[in-house]
């Protein structure tokens, strides 16, 4: 009897342990469960409750962040993104006034300056027609004819141009110092076109487009009626002539999908996104937005705005027009020219001031 108890005791301590161990870890797990589940099914009160307490201390709730965003949020719920168009419907004084006071701050500065945003047909302008050197600026009219010919097939994109003699230029770009005869694929010279604002490259495609004559009579039917090319690049003495409501125009055809087809126009906007030169409207929206940094497409990119545009210049005349998206995915064209004094710092200065000044406008809160 004695060696039977001694036996069974120890069986039952034992089996005893083992069930209150499962059990503690039965309820553990469950507990995880169902703490998880009220977690989720809470009510949004207490959420919101939390990240405010997190993120606002201190901070009445009807000044925090988050209930700003949210008033926003809600406010815009019915917006719906669309391609736009070119179609200015209501202008906005405030900007246009703005661009007028900063530009007779310096009266002796020949300024032209338009911008519209695509989604809702509001803008601005001053001077929007006055006819000022292109300069570079021309070369995205160039592009948007030669994309017009590789949708037809006409051009190849692959197609290759030979370098020759009369095509060559002197100022920006590297084509120039390649051998006569040296060819380049089409695509390679419509991107260092804009990338690096190759001028031999320019004048190679507007050969192969068809001449001066020819890219006229396109530029007239695209409804440009300020944008004339009458001498190949670099034209230092600024008979290519353009305005800034041609500029943003000639941009807005081909987002809008008024001009060039789908594919034609993720080729623009691939073409367009190389452009080096950002220290005009890039540089003038983060001064807009109070910042000062060196690198300011990365720097937008991070704020949730991305510029594609093109800039020129030729001493006496400075110019940049393009594409902006906006962080809430609204887009706007907006297109600059100055002319003054040759080298003139103030010129370049000038159209980064009016395009801070374009920040209320276009941002949404």
């Amino acid at each position: 009897m004695t060696r039977s108890g001694s036996t069974s005791t120890p069986k039952n301590w034992v089996f005893f342990l083992r069930s209150t161990i499962r059990l503690a870890i039965l309820g553990i797990g469950f507990g995880l469960v169902i703490g998880s589940a009220i977690k989720m099914l809470r009510p949004s009160s207490v959420r919101d409750f939390e990240l405010k307490n997190v993120f606002n201390k201190g901070v009445d709730s009807s000044d925090s962040l988050i209930s700003r965003i949210r008033k926003s949020s809600n406010k815009n719920q019915s917006y719906k993104l669309e391609l736009g168009s070119f179609n200015p419907k209501t202008e906005v004084i405030e900007l246009s006034s703005r661009w007028a006071s900063i530009a007779k701050q310096h009266p002796d500065l020949i300024v032209s300056a338009y911008m519209l945003i695509l989604d809702d047909g509001r803008y601005a302008k001053y001077n929007p027609d006055i006819e000022l050197p292109a300069a570079s600026s021309i070369k995205t009219a160039v592009l948007i004819a030669l994309l017009q010919q590789v949708e037809t097939g006409k051009i190849r994109w692959n197609e290759l141009l030979e370098l020759k003699e009369d095509v060559i230029a002197g100022g920006a770009g590297w084509m120039a110092l390649k051998p006569i005869g040296t060819v380049f694929p089409v695509h390679d010279t419509a991107t260092e076109m804009i990338r690096v604002s190759d001028n031999t490259a320019t004048n190679l495609l507007i050969k192969r487009i068809g001449g001066l004559d020819f890219l006229n009579a396109n530029f007239k039917a695209l409804g440009l009626k300020s944008t004339i090319i009458n001498n190949f690049l670099p034209d230092l003495s600024g008979t290519n002539i353009t305005s800034a409501r041609d500029l943003a125009m000639a941009i807005a055809l081909v987002d809008t999908g008024k001009v060039l087809g789908t594919r034609a126009r993720d080729l623009f906007r691939e073409v367009m996104s190389t452009s080096v030169s950002n220290r005009l409207i890039p540089a003038g929206l983060l001064k807009g937005l109070g910042v000062n940094e060196e690198d300011p497409d990365k720097t937008l990119l991070i704020k949730g705005y991305r510029v594609y545009n093109k800039t020129g210049d030729i001493g006496i005349a400075y110019a940049d027009a393009g594409l902006i998206e906006l962080p809430d995915g609204r887009r706007a064209v907006a297109g600059f020219l100055v002319k003054g004094p040759f080298n003139d710092p103030r010129s370049r200065e000038m159209i980064r001031d009016l395009v801070a000044s374009m920040i209320p406008t276009l941002v949404r809160l």
